[in-house]
């Protein structure tokens, strides 16, 4: 008997077949191969009339793919689906099995957390029906998306040329054109401190100003700074002494979103290379032993582990460490968290990062031992420090001096190359004893505005405000700077960090959607829709309700917008057409911008924009070509857009769309001569 298993991706499949068997043929649909049609009314391919039902169509690209899958299916007895665990994966396998002719209720959707042996086979063991909830969840947020963004797009390109507009990446960007209006609405305000130096048994130490006449000290100017400089004089009094252990708790283990930004953060990585080198380290890297898959599903938002990885870390904690290492198990989900997998973790602690560095890239080595330590400490004994806190008076004024020193390092055994803790040591002192300050000093300070949202930090706030899925936000992100909305720059020379910037465009088209749309582009909406796609993903919501209620409010306001959103006028250069003499403006075209005259269509003059253009360089995107394993890289082609390309080019002509679309390369033709 011929059973044939269909992935998503070409990478997993040699691995899975490997622990499969010879029974067992395994092949790949490589994502997605249908999606919404772009035909009828508005090019929605969805009858809104008739309760919204969809038009499908084979993918761009896909049609190869999808006649293999079906001679494929056809010589074989039995079909499993084996998909990604998510809602995303959920609809892929139903999408097969409604092209390739299959029992929708039929028992073959195959579910496993990790590509590991012991995982695929026991998955293998309890095969389930297609989840239909899951699937209409992803439909519906689908259909959302593609209403959305088809008619805000079309809207706004028609009214201020800006080039799309989304349910998800139209918040994020008024996330960032609000900060940006925060800082610069922001008026400093002049503080200032005063600190105490001390030198006693050969240690300096410093003790700052906490308190006047029991209350929070506040200094506004520097001549209340002097005041209370000319009052400070004579010993200080050491009135009390306060020292206690104070513990260090491990932080929980990863979920896509805090791998985004630890890995930001830590590794200088972009969310979209974080999710690219996770996504091989999932899917199988070749060890000594072959393929095999050496970290957890990534896309999670569940912070669980599994029973079985617990007692075998805490056993290999208290073999390698100590029994005094090994820590408690903690969980905390929230209450949108779908909880259909685990946290993200190694999937084998044989695997240690070192043992296996030889076999990985330097990305890949980098945010697997970030992983595996994370996972690692999370299941560790707390770091413990001693502590100490001299509080010293002197007339009306409080001052204070903590110092700490790490007693225990605890989890920091396995994490303290990401998270470190610096001695602050104090001399012993004596409570109620007078002590001279070396010198007393003031300074001067102004509050800074807020901080500008990096990568990290919009995904931080993007996960708290409950908008958007983790496994979507390295595409918000891409798209929003595609676009021309925001621009991700370093604010200063001498930062370390890259942060965002509106541009112009980003700025008007806030406003505009703010002006005619802020009951639909909000956060709180916006969030609304999440919990209203986690109820349809439990059946605990009807997905067609959900549609025409959001329709319901939608449509009147796009059409009020197509009524009285002003139209911008184009650019004007500041010439006159030679041809009829009107204004010449600048206009954006298929090819980029361009001269044309302000009468056209009546008068049809056009020219190029003459400018000296740099050559365009390739951008690594740390994504791996899935037909030769090469590299892409981001390339621009000759219409001004944008594409990934391989980097083994002409060898490999393999090319994808940024939302991972492959595109055929044409087929050049050539012309047959007759004989003369």
């Amino acid at each position: 008997m011929k059973n044939l298993v269909i992935v998503e991706s070409p990478s997993k499949s040699k691995t899975i077949e490997k622990y499969l068997g010879k029974d067992y043929e395994v092949v790949s649909s490589k994502g997605h191969i249908r999606d919404l049609a772009t035909k009828g009314k508005d090019g929605l391919g969805i009858d809104v009339e008739n309760n919204f039902t969809p038009t499908y169509v084979i993918a761009k690209g896909k049609k190869d793919v999808v006649n293999d899958l079906k001679k494929h299916v056809a010589a074989c007895d039995k079909v499993y689906l084996a998909t990604d665990p998510d809602r995303e994966g959920e609809a892929i396998s139903w999408h097969l099995a409604n092209e390739l002719d299959q029992d929708i209720d039929a028992v073959n959707r195959v579910v496993f957390n990790e590509i590991t042996h012991d995982a695929v086979i026991e998955a293998f063991k309890h095969p389930r029906k297609i989840d239909i909830n899951l699937v209409k969840s992803q439909e519906t947020r689908r259909m959302l998306d593609r209403i959305i963004g088809f008619k805000l797009s079309k809207l706004l390109k028609n009214k201020i040329k800006s080039k799309s507009a989304g349910r998800v990446q139209s918040v994020a960007l008024k996330l960032i054109v609000e900060k940006e209006k925060e800082i610069r609405a922001f008026v400093p305000e002049e503080y200032w401190t005063i600190d105490a130096l001390f030198k006693e048994d050969g240690k300096e130490f410093k003790a700052s100003l906490s308190k006047i006449d029991d209350e929070k000290a506040k200094i506004s100017s520097k001549e209340e700074a002097d005041k209370i400089l000319k009052e400070l004089d004579g010993p200080f009094i050491l009135s009390s002494i306060k020292k206690q252990v104070r513990k260090k708790d491990p932080k929980l283990p990863f979920i896509t979103s805090t791998m985004q930004q630890e890995a930001s953060t830590k590794l200088g990585f972009s969310a979209k290379k974080t999710m690219s080198v996770a996504q091989r380290l999932y899917e199988g890297v070749e060890l000594a032993n072959g393929f095999e898959g050496i970290i957890t599903y990534m896309r999670t938002d569940s912070t669980r582990l599994s029973n079985v990885f617990i007692a075998s870390a805490k056993d290999h904690i208290a073999k390698e460490y100590g029994s005094e290492y090994v820590g408690f198990y903690k969980v905390k989900n929230d209450a949108s968290s779908q909880d259909a997998h685990e946290a993200i973790r190694p999937a084998n602690l044989a695997n240690h990062p070192d043992k296996i560095k030889q076999y990985l890239t330097n990305d890949e080595y980098k945010l697997y031992k970030l992983i595996y330590a994370r996972a690692l400490a999370s299941l560790m004994a707390s770091a413990k420090l001693n502590t100490i806190t001299y509080n010293l008076i002197q007339k009306d004024y409080e001052f204070v001096a903590n110092g700490s020193q790490l007693a225990f390092d605890g989890y920091l055994k396995v994490y303290a190359d990401y998270e470190t803790t610096k001695d602050v040591l104090l001399p012993e002192l004596v409570q109620d004893q007078a002590y001279d300050a070396v010198n007393v000093l003031s300074d001067q300070h102004f509050t800074e505005p807020p901080l500008r949202y990096s990568e990290a930090r919009l995904i931080k706030e993007m996960e708290e405000l409950g908008i958007g899925r983790p496994s979507t936000y390295s595409t918000i992100i891409d798209t929003i700077q595609a676009r021309g909305y925001v621009e991700l720059k370093k604010p200063t020379a001498s930062a370390k960090t890259k942060v965002f910037f509106p541009t112009e465009q980003g700025e008007l088209t806030t406003a505009k959607l703010d002006e005619f749309f802020s009951s639909i582009i909000n956060v709180q909406y916006t969030a609304q829709m999440e919990d209203e796609l986690d109820l349809i993903a439990e059946g605990k919501e009807d997905n067609i309700a959900a549609l025409q209620t959001f329709w319901a409010k939608f449509d009147p306001l796009v059409n009020d917008a197509y009524e009285k959103m002003e139209k911008i006028k184009p650019e004007e250069v500041g010439e006159k057409c030679p041809e009829c003499g009107n204004e010449l403006v600048y206009r954006n075209g298929r090819y980029g911008r361009f001269i044309s005259c302000s009468n056209f269509p009546t008068c049809k003059y056009t020219r190029k924009i003459e400018i000296d253009k740099p050559k365009a360089v390739a951008e690594p995107t740390g994504k791996m070509c899935p037909k030769c394993g090469s590299e892409l890289l981001k390339r621009k082609s000759r219409f001004n857009t944008f594409f990934l390309g391989c980097s083994a080019y002409p060898k490999c002509q393999y090319m994808e769309t940024l939302d991972g679309v492959t595109i055929e390369p044409k087929k050049k033709t050539t012309k047959k001569r007759g004989k003369k």
